[in-house]
């Protein structure tokens, strides 16, 4: 199995920046893909950006040219770099990992974009 730990959130102004942190642990061999997923106010979850197989991304239409996902693999980390934000940018920020037989999410990690 494997556990994922997401930290970096924060209060931050409109087009400020924020780099969020996702830490993986257990069979990191097993992970397929690692991604940022998000819950606004009153909204549900959507997918925010992705990294398959360590290089291949995805991101939602909403933040590219603006969010980078990258994976370190010594650290067995993932991170999402945040530029020119957004107020609408504001939510949970959850870290998710997924491979053959499992999908592990982390605790969340709140996002506020405000003058």
């Amino acid at each position: 199995q494997v556990q994922v730990v997401g930290s970096g959130g924060g209060l931050v102004q409109p087009g400020g920046s924020l780099r969020l942190s996702c830490a993986a642990s257990g069979n990191i061999a097993s992970i397929y893909a690692m991604a940022w997923y998000r819950q606004p106010p009153g909204k549900e979850r959507e997918l925010v950006a992705r990294i398959i197989s360590g290089s291949i991304t995805t991101y939602a239409d909403s933040v590219k040219g603006r969010f980078t996902i990258s994976r370190d693999n010594a650290k067995n980390t993932v991170y999402l770099q945040m530029d020119s934000l957004k107020p609408e940018d504001t939510a949970v920020y959850y870290c998710h990992a997924n491979g053959a037989g499992f999908s592990s999410w982390g605790q969340g990690t709140q996002v506020t974009v405000s003058s």
